[in-house]
């Protein structure tokens, strides 16, 4: 089963994502973590949902292309985390809710520091429309 544990990420996304579950935590949101590392096994039975598995296709990524899938040491770290908002013990997967509203205003206030910043595959122009998926790029 993936994880959802924030330890599994890579270490230089590890600060960016607490800081913007804590900005999140303080806008009022409930966020549930849903995946933090994902296998490459587990990647590719993912890959398969829309494809060969009932279901809309949710990622383009097989295993070992996935930032979910990123290990250093053989250990887990994810470059990538998964999330949703929750009310009242409800994942609130429809991204029209005013919960991903608040999660858009405040990822564009920026999250960043000196080396590297937290994308997100929700915005407009990502390669794949992935509002749940947030992962880590470098500043050039």
């Amino acid at each position: 089963m993936a994880s959802r544990n924030l330890k599994d990420l890579h270490p230089d996304i590890q600060p960016l994502a607490r800081y913007f579950l804590g900005l999140l935590k303080f806008e009022g949101l409930d966020i549930l973590v849903t995946c933090t590392y994902r296998s490459n096994a587990e990647q590719n039975d993912l890959y398969e949902v829309g494809r060969s598995l009932p279901g809309a296709i949710v990622t383009n990524a097989k295993g070992g292309q996935s930032e979910h899938n990123f290990t250093v040491n053989g250990q887990p770290a994810s470059k990538a985390f998964d999330i949703v908002p929750v009310i009242c013990k409800e994942c609130i997967w429809d991204t029209n809710h005013k919960s991903w509203k608040i999660i858009e205003r405040v990822w564009n206030t920026g999250v960043s520091n000196d080396r590297f910043y937290l994308d997100w595959y929700g915005r407009p122009d990502a390669p794949f429309r992935e509002y749940p998926h947030f992962c880590l790029k470098v500043i050039k």
